[in-house]
Formats: C-alpha cells, structure tokens, sequence
C-alpha cells in the first residue's frame, strides 16, 4: 500500500491529528500533486491554526507555484502564531523563509 493510502486510512482513524494532515500534505508534494497537498495544508491552518510547521511549508508550496503574495501572508500568519506559542525557532525559520521571499 501506498503512503498516501496509508496516511488517509491512519487520518479515518484520528480525524484531528493535525500531524496527519500534514504528512499527507506533504506526501502530495512528493508525488508533485500540488493542487491535492495546498488543500490539505489549507485544511490543516483552517481546522488547527496552532500546528506552526503547516505555514512554512505551506509558504515554500506558494512560492514554488508562483504565488509569492499568499506565500509571504502565510509566513506573516506564521510568525504571529510561533510568537503567540513561544516557538522561537518556527519563528525564526518562518522569518528567514519571508526575508528571502522579500
């Protein structure tokens, strides 16, 4: 069995595991189905706002799809939301990701 079925029968069993979702986002980028892997990263920031990883690579799947504007929002939201949480290292990464977009 694929990865991408497996993480979809592990997300049946544990619908609110954000880092679920985010793995299988992250799974549609490897296989280069970007359209699938933006939804779920999309889900996962509309559903669990406070799991920080989804908008750095949610940032660095804009910018590869030539959507920099929504990129560096999604860095901005990020950075807000590791400063809320004390995550100074997600900042920081989410910080560097936006200064190099800029």
């Amino acid at each position: 069995m694929d990865r991408i079925a497996r993480l979809k029968e592990f997300l049946a069993q544990s619908p609110q595991d954000p880092f679920l979702v985010h793995a299988l986002a992250l799974e549609y980028v490897k296989n280069d189905a970007l359209e699938d892997a933006e939804k779920y990263f999309y889900d996962n920031l509309k559903d669990r706002p406070e799991y920080v990883a989804t908008y750095y690579h949610l940032g660095k799947l804009l910018e590869r799809t030539g959507k920099e504007s929504a990129a560096a929002e999604i860095y901005e939201a990020g950075i807000e939301r590791a400063r809320a949480a004390g995550d100074m290292h997600a900042m920081g990464e989410l910080r560097s990701a936006l200064d190099n977009l800029l």
